[in-house]
């Protein structure tokens, strides 16, 4: 079983990774953030960082992706390959952050991978709107992150909607994170917990 968890940033994804992990007893696979060189310089100039940015998310997925089908575990996902590419590679694109030169060599890159790719078997997309994002990422206290734009928020949400709407690689299930708290709420949790449950029995 293949769980990933899709959402902007802020969202509330590697949270729900780590409490759908230990619910479900499964393995946690997350994004690579802390570690990664690119994150803090590509906040600060966006342009100059932008392709080496996509290039590692790009590659440590992959990497992901090709230990979720050596190991045949139960895995939970924080963010798919998709997002990196159809999100946030795109949505640089569009923004001129990112020229057609590199997009173009990004792309190609991608779409080699993607002939390997298996699809998760459920993918959750947590949708949230700006002011949610914004009190999110605030509350981590990232400092890097204090210097993220509203319109690139927006922008990135504008292509998750987009994206969502016309996903067919699997089962779906797009849960509005807006008036819930399922880190303080166990009773928020719980229904989540319950949502997922109905996916996964309709799986088998």
């Amino acid at each position: 079983m293949h769980i990933a968890i899709a959402g902007n940033i802020g969202a509330g994804k590697t949270t729900l990774t780590t409490l759908l992990s230990q619910h479900f007893n499964m393995e946690p696979h997350y994004e690579s953030v802390d570690e990664n060189p690119y994150l803090e310089d590509f906040y600060h100039e966006m342009e100059r960082w932008s392709f080496h940015l996509q290039v590692y998310f790009l590659n440590s997925r992959f990497r992901q992706i090709l230990e979720i089908k050596k190991e045949q575990k139960d895995i939970i996902q924080d963010r798919t390959i998709y997002e990196d590419r159809f999100i946030f590679a795109a949505n640089l694109h569009s923004m001129g952050l990112m020229s057609e030169r590199d997009f173009t060599n990004y792309s190609s890159l991608f779409d080699l991978m993607e002939l390997i790719v298996t699809p998760p078997d459920l993918l959750i997309y947590l949708k949230a709107s700006i002011p949610t994002l914004v009190r999110n990422i605030h509350s981590r206290g990232r400092e890097y992150e204090k210097s993220i734009n509203i319109d690139y928020l927006s922008n990135l949400n504008d292509r998750y909607n987009n994206w969502i709407e016309s996903y067919k690689k699997g089962k779906l299930l797009v849960i509005d994170v807006d008036n819930l708290d399922f880190v303080k709420k166990p009773e928020d949790l719980g229904t989540i917990i319950e949502k997922v449950n109905a996916e996964i029995h309709g799986l088998f």
